[in-house]
Parts: structure tokens; sequence; C-alpha cells
């Protein structure tokens, strides 16, 4: 063999392991570094006159190639580099594994493959201590291949534990709950979180994966469904209230202002029961039905104040009269009957006044009565005082006629202070009875 043309052996190219988990982070190496053993060619080998290359090893000599190029000690140069080119390789492969850069079991099988090449490798040098450092390479890359397979075991299950955790969220908001913005929000921020899990087994993931997407497939049909009803309720909330807005314009020119209150009282008791529509279709049908209504009630209050203002003025006109009557000069019993008589029908003749005036101007009028009674000598019934308990008596029964007529139609508010009316009118006739009993 000469330089130009060593001895080449074939090199075992590295074999291609399984795929890589998630990259180990550098960790101090339990097995340190051994410095690499000197070169020495002399010590490992010899070169024959005829230029024969010999190893010495423990397994003995062997040939490793012919020197014609020069003289031996050029032989113990170049074969003692090839010795060092292998040690370097094997050292760099100690680095990594030291440093926990490369692939465990990459570097074992490289160091596995040179190890198959010592026992013909063509180089000068302690193959026998490369043997060693070939042999605790793969020994300490199989502690760290192991490590690394439960660092990856480790990951993989933190990592399933993380998608099993999001697909039973996403199972328990799919099957129960009903806010549908915040759960529709939440499931697709657990598909952003979803995406940057990896490193699960293919099996696991995919099974994971067929959970998350059913949940969110039945959370969508729950969720459609949910939003197809509810059009279909309010489209009909839409057609009652339409049927109640028609029911309500129908009664804005009432006059009768008792029943009709009492119907739209009723009126707004349905709206709330029909539900609500589509909030612009809603809003407009609101103001529709609350404009008929605040029409009536206008009117109604109006009228009740014009009414008010008239029972004032009533009362007002019936104080005019008491005062003229509590002025009357009872010592001509004829004068002050007949001038008693003229206030009574004057008084009639005013109507109503204010309910919580009523009582006060009547107890005072029925003083005089009895005052200018009172001061008359004793005789024989009054038919005067006799028309006027007969007077007491019908208008008693007129009140519960308009009390017994409110009461049919519905009209509770009315009755009841029709039926106050005819108590009051009841209480003057047997008052007005009493007194002619007792003028007898």
């Amino acid at each position: 063999m000469t330089p130009d043309e060593p001895h080449n052996e074939p090199r075992p190219t590295p074999r291609p392991g399984p795929r890589p988990g998630p990259k180990p982070t550098p960790r101090p190496n339990p097995h340190p570094v051994a410095s690499a053993p000197a070169s020495d060619p002399h010590r490992f080998g010899r070169v024959d006159d005829d230029g024969t290359v010999w190893l010495i090893s423990a397994a003995g000599e062997r040939t490793i190639g012919s020197w014609q190029a020069g003289d031996t000690e050029a032989a113990f140069t170049h074969f003692g580099r090839r010795f060092d080119d292998l040690s370097t390789e094997i050292a760099l492969l100690e680095e990594r594994l030291a440093a926990g850069t490369g692939d465990a079991r990459k570097i074992k099988a490289t160091a596995a493959g040179l190890a198959e090449t010592l026992p013909s490798a063509n180089v000068l040098g302690d193959v026998d201590a490369l043997a060693a450092r070939l042999a605790g390479i793969a020994e300490h890359a199989e502690a760290n291949a192991a490590a690394d397979r439960t660092r990856r075991e480790e990951h993989r299950a933190a990592q399933t534990a993380r998608k099993e955790a999001l697909a039973v969220e996403a199972e328990e908001m799919a099957n129960t709950s009903t806010q549908w913005k915040v759960v529709g929000d939440r499931l697709r921020s657990i598909l952003d979180e979803w995406k940057t899990i990896s490193g699960l087994d293919r099996k696991t993931d995919d099974a994971l994966w067929k959970r998350y997407s059913a949940a969110r497939e039945t959370f969508n049909r729950r969720r459609g469904s949910h939003f197809a009803e509810l059009d279909r309720d309010r489209a009909g909330a839409r057609e009652a209230k339409e049927k109640l807005c028609v029911k309500a314009e129908e009664l804005v020119d009432s006059t009768d202002w008792g029943a009709t209150s009492a119907e739209f009282r009723q009126l707004l008791v349905d709206w709330k029961a029909a539900g609500r529509a589509a909030r612009d279709v809603d809003d407009a049908l609101w103001q529709r039905f609350k404009g008929a209504q605040d029409t009536f009630f206008k009117a109604r209050n109006a009228a009740t104040a014009e009414k008010d203002a008239e029972f004032v003025a009533n009362a007002k006109a019936k104080e005019a009269l008491l005062s003229e009557a509590e002025k009357l000069d009872t010592s001509n019993h004829e004068a002050a009957r007949a001038a008693l008589r003229t206030i009574g029908d004057k008084w009639d003749a005013i109507g109503k006044v204010p309910r919580e005036r009523s009582a006060d101007l009547e107890r005072r009028m029925r003083a005089v009565e009895k005052k200018v009674r009172d001061a008359a000598e004793p005789s024989g019934p009054d038919p005067q005082a006799q028309a006027r308990a007969e007077q007491f008596r019908e208008r008693a029964e007129q009140f519960e006629r308009q009390a017994q007529k409110a009461e049919a139609a519905g009209r509770s508010k009315e009755s009841e202070e029709a039926k106050a009316n005819a108590e009051q009118w009841r209480q003057w006739a047997e008052a007005a009875a009493d007194a002619l009993t007792r003028r007898r």
C-alpha cells in the first residue's frame, strides 16, 4: 500500500432512528468525558524492512498495510494521523453525548458502527483504548436514551392530559350550557390552544380530536335548534302583539273611562305574556301600543281633571249655601223653614263635590236642618221633611242600581264608588225618617 493508495474499508452509515421527540435541554453529564489517549504510533506498531506495517494490540499483531513511499517514520506518521482522526471522531461523539445536544440513540448507533470497523481499521495507535471508549459511549448513550424516553413519555402524558381536559371541558359545555356566545367563544379558544399541543401518539391524538369535534358539533346543533325555536317564538309574539295593537287602537276614542281602563290593563297583561319579538319589531310594536294607550289615558285624565274642577267649584258653591243657612234666624220658624227649603233646592241642584269633602258638607247641612227643626213647636209631620226623606231613599236606590250595573259589567272600582254613595244616602234617609218619628 502507498500513501496515495490507502487500504480503504467501507464505514457503516448511520441508520435512521425513530422520529425524535421534543428537543431535550442540555443537562449535566453524569459520565465525564475522559481525555483521549495519547497517540504514539511507535508503541502500538512496527514497520518491517520490506515496508509491511503491523498494528500491535491486546488481540495480537495484524498487518494494516504496506509502506513504499518513504522511510519508516513517514509510515508511523501517516498511520498515526489516521488513528488521531478516528480518535477525534470518537471524541466528538463523547462531547455531543456529554453536552446532551445529540440524539443518544443515533450516537449509540454511530459508536457501534465505529466499533465494528476497529478490527480492520488501518491505524497505528491504542485501538484497545478506542474500543473501550466506544463501549463507554454505547453504555452512556443507552442511559441517556432511557432518560430521553422517560422525558418523552412524561411530556406525552402531560400533553395528553391537557387535551383530555380540553375535550372534557368542551363536552360539558356542549351538552349543558345555554350561554351560547360565551361557550362559542370558549370553543374557539380551545381550538387555538389545541393546535399548540403536540407530542401525543397519533391514535390518542385522533381519538381526543374526535371527542372535541363531536362536542363542538353537539353544541352547534343545540345552538341552532335554540335560535330556530326562538325565531318561531318571536314570530308568534309578533303576531300576538300586532293583534293587541289593533285592539288598543280600537279603544282610543272610548269615553267609558272605567271599563276601558280595565280593558287596557288586561291588554298590558296579555302583552307581557306574549313574549318578545325581534328587538326592532318589538320596539316598533310597543311604540304603537303605548301610543294608543297614552292617547286614551290622556283623554281620561283630562276628563277627570275637568270633573275634579267641577266638583271643587260645587264644593265652594255648597260652602256658600252653608254660610247662608247657618245664619238663618230660627226665631221665625216659618221664614226659616222656607229659606232652608230654597237653600235645599239649590243644594241638590249643585251636584257632586270631591269625595273627601262630601261627608263634612252634608254633616253641616244636617246640623242646620236639625237646628231649624228643633226650633219649631211640636206639630204634625212636616211635608217638606217627608219629601226630603223620600228623596234621600230614592237617591240611595239610584246609586244601588248603578252599583249593580257596574258590577255586572266588571267595573269593580265604579261599583264600589256607587255602593259607598248609596250607603251614605241610605244613612241620610234613615236619619230623616228618625227625625220625622221623633217629631210626631
